[in-house]
């Protein structure tokens, strides 16, 4: 399992979020079609520019809940005190992505940052 966290502001655009996950990717070294799913702050579910991004690549978007995103702010790698004051998790994007790739995922490193988008990579190893 592959999950793209995003954190955006309101009004980031498919294209813009788009543009995230493909930096993201290249970042570390991950595909595309290695992705399972998007996942971002239940908060930001009805951002049209969130929803049309997971349906133009084909995958869920899934909302965490902000119990599940305070449990993964610990295993976050990166900090921003904006999004820590306004949802309590050191990065919503990074927090995201491990909340939704499960309590063994890891972060394939830190969120990528583009335009007003961030974008991280977590995942579990498949098991053997």
């Amino acid at each position: 399992m592959i999950v793209a966290g995003i954190g955006c502001r309101k009004g980031a655009t498919a294209q813009e979020i788009d543009a995230a996950i493909e930096a993201a990717l290249a970042e570390t070294g991950q595909t595309r079609a290695a992705l399972t799913s998007l996942a971002t702050s239940d908060g930001k579910g009805s951002e049209p520019g969130l929803v049309d991004a997971a349906a133009a690549c084909g995958l869920e978007l899934i909302l965490i809940k902000p119990a599940a995103l305070e449990a993964a702010g610990p295993r976050t790698q990166s900090f921003s005190p904006r999004v820590k004051e306004m949802f309590d998790v050191p990065s919503v994007a990074e927090a995201a992505a491990l909340a939704a790739a499960g309590p063994d995922s890891t972060l394939f490193g830190p969120r990528t940052i583009v335009g007003s988008v961030t974008c991280a990579i977590a995942g579990t190893a498949p098991k053997t």
